[in-house]
């Protein structure tokens, strides 16, 4: 102890005198006892003294905003927008000093203040505000409310998946000063679409221009999206890209920071971390940032004066939310683009089905390169048919025919070769032992199955099918095919043993490879991008891929071809492409052609005649067999509604992780689905909804899950 704190210190014995002293000034001061978190008998905000409140809670019966009373201390914090605490469940019994008090404490966001509460019971307060940090916009709470009615969920729901959480350090920050909109950038690769130029003119002008891009194959696609988002801020505006994952990302956002330079864009990516990833939003919803590029959660960003929305391969199951309501990436930006009246660009190498449809109605233009183009960057495709491969000899040996090892041979002499293998589980049912059509229901046009191996069933509507026989060739013999690819590296290996070979898949992706020769197997999907190209590709096992039991199999296949084949050099510098998979197949034909839009818009034509999305509107229920009978009998649907089934769903495997919509490890569970025409899907979402909040509210036991517009219906 210092001398300063010795001569200051009091005797031990007249300490208790103080503290007694002490007690007693506080007794008769007078200042207002108010409870914290209660606020019982504290004043109210003279102004606007109730606040609505969107509590944390995603169940359907408590989809609604609840009203609070603001004490006049959180006055100036109590702002819309920001996060609070409040206290619910309490009733109305509880009540003292004109408060409503009891309850857990709940997180919640404060819509707006009002001067009178429509409620003319006694209110609850604020307990206190999280963060005077207004997250919550009303362009961001309107796009919420329309995307929880769109897919029959609650609107807690959705700003669970649209507002990131809070991170203290990163929200103590402040966010840099925006940079002045840089010049509109040159058409560069753009030119080689016939539209190109025009479309990025139209965005610099500050137009809302809407287009279906069918990307030429190429590592130019991610300049290109750089391109379209700089032409965007030139304007003044901002622009959001959506990409599938993390590698997509990296590659947009390298692509951005030439064309644009550091500061001017947020990369939105769950590999960030919490507090930069927070960081990252703060600075988006504050205006320190106008373009943004991410992953799937990027759908919602904030961006200020949003000119352009741009999702990259939509086609990609990633762009599916698995939390509830399961919004798609492609129709939350549809949604943003016809709400804000901004540009819309839908990209990628394929085109799916959705795409067609946008371009079909007239709410999107193509945008795509002539042929002259398309033969100068895509590769050569070859094919191999299943009959070639049962009598060669060389596939006997290592898995590949003649021509897919002549043409990895050739390809190893310059550059690095892909070898795509489908993912384990691609498992057809049953399809035509002659042409290998998929077997599906004369009534629904669902996936036929044997569960017992005898009796043929319909997966969709449950109908026994006694009589089966091919639409394509007439042939009444059916077929299964499992076809196993873990051993493809080692076979591989084995056939050339001088060359390294490397794997990428669900355990361990590559980003990239050298230009150096060797032998890259991968999963659909995880193909790493090769410095200046393959020079070779080899998609195995075709029929495993367009054989699945889906109504999106064919479309799939395409995609994931295609994908890999985008990063084969161009049939001018030798890049070379061998498919092993039956030549007369739709798919494949479309590959060696390139021509993805023509198989999507003749893909579209045969679901229109059949009634399927995206034509029409579906949505799967999915429950207990009594708890999905009931809730189907309660369920007030559209007359026009359509019920497909219920049928046994596909059982949750041990040691798989189980998603939101599926059943618990060892329960039987049935699906049905529910199907309107065009038109009906606002009311059947609504029906959904208004049937699944009253069950909640009668506490009613087992669970039944709703998924509307599901990705695989089978």
């Amino acid at each position: 102890m210092s001398s300063e704190n010795e001569q200051s210190a009091e005797p031990q014995g007249e300490a208790p005198e103080q503290l007694a002293l002490i007690r007693e000034t506080v007794r008769k001061a007078n200042v207002p006892r108010a409870k914290p978190r209660t606020w019982r008998g504290a004043a109210l905000a003279k102004e606007l003294p109730v606040a609505r409140v969107l509590v944390n809670k995603g169940v359907l019966h408590l989809d609604q905003y609840f009203d609070y009373a603001v004490p006049e201390e959180l006055d100036a914090e109590a702002q819309p927008g920001v996060r609070v605490r409040v206290r619910f469940g309490a009733g109305g019994r509880n009540v003292r000093a004109g408060r409503r008090e009891g309850g857990g404490l709940i997180d919640g966001f404060l819509i707006e203040r009002r001067a009178e509460s429509d409620y003319q019971g006694a209110l609850a307060a604020l307990a206190y505000v999280v963060s005077p940090e207004p997250v919550l916009g009303p362009e961001l709470l309107a796009l919420s409310r329309a995307v929880a009615d769109r897919y029959a969920g609650s609107l807690a729901d959705v700003l669970q998946l649209a507002v990131p959480p809070r991170n203290g350090r990163a929200e103590s920050k402040p966010s840099p000063e925006p940079l002045p909109p840089p010049p509109a950038p040159s058409a560069g690769s753009w030119e080689r679409y016939e539209q190109g130029p025009a479309f990025l003119r139209a965005l610099a002008e500050g137009e809302a221009p809407r287009a279906v891009w069918t990307a030429l194959p190429g590592p130019h696609w991610p300049q290109e999206i750089a391109r379209a988002v700089a032409a965007t801020l030139a304007s003044g505006r901002g622009a959001l890209v959506v990409v599938p994952d993390g590698r997509s990302a990296g590659r947009v956002d390298a692509a951005l920071t030439e064309v644009l330079g550091a500061g001017r864009h947020a990369l939105l990516t769950a590999d960030s971390g919490p507090e930069k990833r927070y960081r990252e939003w703060l600075a988006v919803r504050r205006g320190s940032v106008r373009a943004v590029v991410g992953t799937r959660a990027a759908m919602f960003a904030p961006v200020a004066d949003l000119g352009l929305v741009a999702v990259w391969d939509d086609g990609d199951s990633s762009h599916s939310d698995d939390n509830a309501p399961f919004p798609h990436v492609r129709e939350v930006l549809e949604l943003r683009a016809a709400h804000g009246r901004c540009a819309f660009l839908l990209g990628g190498t394929n085109c799916t089905v959705e795409a067609a449809q946008l371009v079909e109605s007239g709410w999107a233009l193509p945008l795509r390169a002539d042929r002259e183009q398309l033969r100068i960057a895509a590769p050569l495709i070859r094919t191999v048919g299943d009959g070639e491969l049962a009598r060669d000899g060389a596939a006997r040996a290592a898995r590949l025919p003649s021509l897919a090892w002549q043409t990895v041979r050739d390809g190893l002499r310059s550059g690095p070769v892909l070898v795509q293998v489908p993912r384990r589980g691609y498992a057809p049912r049953l399809a035509c032992e002659r042409c290998r059509e998929p077997a599906r229901c004369r009534h629904c046009a669902g996936p036929l199955e044997a569960p017992d191996e005898r009796d043929l069933n319909c997966a969709w509507c449950g109908r026994a099918e006694t009589a089966w026989h091919c639409v394509a060739c007439g042939a009444n013999r059916l077929r299964a095919q499992i076809v196993g690819a873990r051993r493809t590296a080692e076979e591989l290996g084995r056939a050339f043993p001088a060359v390294p070979v490397r794997t990428s898949g669900r355990d361990h992706i590559l980003d990239s490879v050298p230009d150096v020769p060797a032998l890259v197997v991968s999963t659909p999907g995880a193909e790493p991008v090769a410095e200046g190209g393959y020079a070779a590709a080899l998609l195995l096992d075709g029929w495993a891929m367009v054989g699945r039991p889906d109504l999106r199999a064919g479309e799939e296949a395409l995609r994931r071809w295609t994908a890999a084949a985008s990063l084969v050099r161009g049939q001018q510098e030798g890049g070379t492409v061998v498919i092993v998979a039956e030549p007369t197949l739709r798919p494949v034909q479309a590959l060696v052609r390139w021509d993805p839009v023509g198989h999507a818009r003749r893909e579209l034509a045969e679901r229109a005649e059949l009634g399927f999305p995206p034509v029409s509107r579906m949505a799967s229920v999915t429950g207990p067999p009594e708890a999905l009978a009931a809730f189907l009998a309660a369920a007030e649907l559209p007359p026009e509604a359509e019920v497909l089934g219920p049928v046994p769903a596909p059982r949750t495997e041990p040691g798989r992780p189980r998603r939101p919509w599926e059943a618990p490890v060892g329960e039987s569970w049935e699906r049905a689905l529910l199907r309107v025409p065009p038109g009906s899907g606002a009311a059947l979402a609504a029906a959904l909804k208004t049937a699944q909040a009253a069950r909640m509210a009668r506490g009613n036991g087992d669970p039944v899950r709703i998924r509307v517009d599901p990705p695989d219906i089978g």
